[in-house]
């Protein structure tokens, strides 16, 4: 099954395709673009990898970064990126040791289901209560 990804580089790139090799415990993947080109990513060049429902998304939707009433599973986490973006959502994976950890997102109406982070890339993450 090919995961839609979107590909976050700390340099400023983006690129977006879908992936059957992702891997936290490697340190690239391929993807292969919406025209059919195949690329070798390495994680080590990048800001974190978005796990995407659709590559458009919806442009005049704002995700929510807050958390509602109900349960949520895992612990809260908030992490800024050096270019001032914001990821908030839930993990169960967290270990600042490693690679980077998968975040859900608070906001079950956005477009990415799930947001692997590279620790390295992060300037500050919290867990919220």
């Amino acid at each position: 099954m090919d995961n839609k990804v979107v590909a976050h580089f700390r340099d400023g790139r983006v690129v977006k395709g879908a992936t059957m090799n992702f891997s936290t415990t490697r340190d690239r993947f391929h993807l292969t673009t919406p025209d059919g080109k195949t690329a070798e990513v390495l994680l080590g060049a990048l800001k974190a990898v978005y796990f995407v429902k659709s590559f458009a998304g919806n442009k005049a939707y704002h995700e929510k970064k807050g958390f509602g009433d109900g349960q949520v599973l895992g612990r809260k986490i908030r992490c800024e990126f050096a270019d001032g973006e914001v990821v908030t959502g839930t993990t169960q994976t967290y270990d600042a040791t490693r690679v980077g950890f998968f975040v859900v997102p608070a906001d079950p109406n956005a477009n990415n289901v799930r947001v692997f982070v590279l620790n390295a890339a992060t300037t500050h993450v919290t867990f919220e209560s």
